[in-house]
């Protein structure tokens, strides 16, 4: 291979993707010294790699962008790091207010922060999950709206027009809602077209959002776009996520809890 500075771009950004694929990660110095070319010029290329999706930049370097895959069904996601849930559920339930009105979308890790909310809270709680429904129903100081709508078999959650023309007509002091993927330059996605459109309103409802989501949700793109980094205020993961991702995540201003 010509590994001199005239070596075509395309080739070369081909040749680093390659590599980023099969490594993980690569830094600006290895990929310099391995083709012979400037440092200005491999950082050049993965600016506009990270811009097409191929990698994600990081400070000196890159890292693969892995594709989330099909998001098998919520009862199977409980035993799926049930240690980081449960240490996110708690840091999730501590944001929780004395009178407040909250939204609590369908996912594990929402979940776990429903199962720790203190028995003298008073919330009023607006959901669309038939397990936190199932939860919360024997907490005698909390209110709750159920969200109707198409039932999804495998999120055990309604879904679909009826459920997005309710869930618009609310307004929350905080949303606490989960993502299949998270990523510094294509945002929240997730999988499911239905799931996404929903919650896409759902993002519109509070002045707070807050995600919640294990380390294993970082780094990775899904098929469906539901958001920009920037719709989230707060992002609860655990410590297994990795600290340049944290670090990259707070300079845009959200507010991340290593729980």
């Amino acid at each position: 291979m010509d590994t001199s500075e005239s070596l075509l771009k395309a080739e070369r950004q081909t040749w680093i993707r390659r590599l980023v694929d099969r490594q993980g990660r690569v830094t600006v110095i290895e990929v310099s010294s391995q083709l012979g070319v400037s440092e200005a010029t491999i950082r050049r290329d993965l600016e506009e790699m990270d811009d097409r999706g191929w990698i994600h930049r990081t400070h000196g370097g890159a890292v693969r962008v892995d594709r989330a895959t099909r998001e098998p069904p919520i009862n199977l996601r409980l035993k799926d790091h049930p240690q980081e849930k449960k240490k996110i559920g708690k840091a999730g339930a501590q944001l929780l207010k004395d009178g407040e009105t909250v939204f609590f979308g369908s996912s594990t890790t929402v979940l776990e922060i429903a199962r720790n909310i203190p028995d003298d809270l008073h919330l009023k709680v607006i959901t669309n999950s038939l397990s936190i429904v199932n939860e919360l129903s024997g907490h005698r100081h909390i209110e709750m709206i159920v969200i109707g709508g198409m039932f999804r078999h495998s999120e055990l959650a309604m879904v679909g027009y009826f459920a997005e023309q309710m869930v618009q007509d609310f307004r929350a002091d905080k949303v606490f809602i989960g993502i299949r993927a998270i990523d510094i330059t294509h945002g929240f996605t997730n999988d499911d077209l239905q799931d996404s459109i929903l919650d896409r309103i759902i993002l519109k409802i509070a002045p707070k959002i807050i995600i919640g989501a294990d380390h294993t949700k970082f780094g990775r793109v899904s098929t469906v776009l539901v958001g920009p980094l920037t719709a989230a205020h707060v992002i609860i993961t655990d410590q297994f996520t990795p600290i340049e991702i944290v670090e990259e995540l707070r300079q845009i201003g959200i507010d991340v809890i290593l729980a």
